[in-house]
């Protein structure tokens, strides 16, 4: 492993969750809120120790990374973003286990080298990591066209093959 490869990968995991949520947000079809421990831990880090109640804090830190509301309000997703250039099934079902355990239901989406993923955890570990392309009841083709362009400019260098990040 290279020294900087941390550092790569954590700016591709944050890359991927900006294209998550411009898309989303594009299609007009949810409210996207950011929910993961990352903005809120700055606080919640000066207050850990003191805090009677650890677990909370502890709970937050493993939060999926946004909150998907529909615009009529009847439907809330909560989902996990992810980059990994090649998908292996072993991961997505370690991801999505750990995410199914402490919220479910749950979603996860991820950006790979070819095309957005997005399934219910549940469903990754019941189909044993096997995880669906992103459908056009989500999000249209269109706007998936548009963001993985985005995604290739940004992401896809194919000099890495990486395990997930974000």
């Amino acid at each position: 492993m290279r020294k900087n490869d941390f550092g790569h990968e954590l700016i591709k995991g944050k890359i991927a969750e900006i294209i998550f949520e411009l898309m989303f947000r594009e299609s007009g079809k949810f409210s996207v809120f950011r929910f993961g421990y990352e903005y809120t831990e700055e606080y919640l880090a000066q207050h850990r120790l003191k805090t009677k109640f650890p677990q909370v804090i502890n709970n937050i830190s493993d939060s999926p990374d946004f909150l998907l509301i529909t615009e009529d309000k009847s439907q809330v997703y909560l989902v996990e973003v992810k980059y990994s250039s090649r998908l292996f099934k072993q991961d997505m079902v370690k991801i999505a286990d750990k995410l199914n355990k402490r919220w479910e239901p749950a979603y996860l989406f991820v950006v790979s080298k070819d095309g957005f993923y997005f399934d219910p955890a549940n469903t990754i570990i019941n189909r044993k990591g096997e995880i669906k392309k992103l459908s056009e009841k989500w999000i249209s083709q269109g706007i998936q066209n548009k963001n993985f362009a985005l995604a290739k400019e940004f992401l896809l260098d194919h000099k890495h093959q990486s395990k997930p990040s974000g």
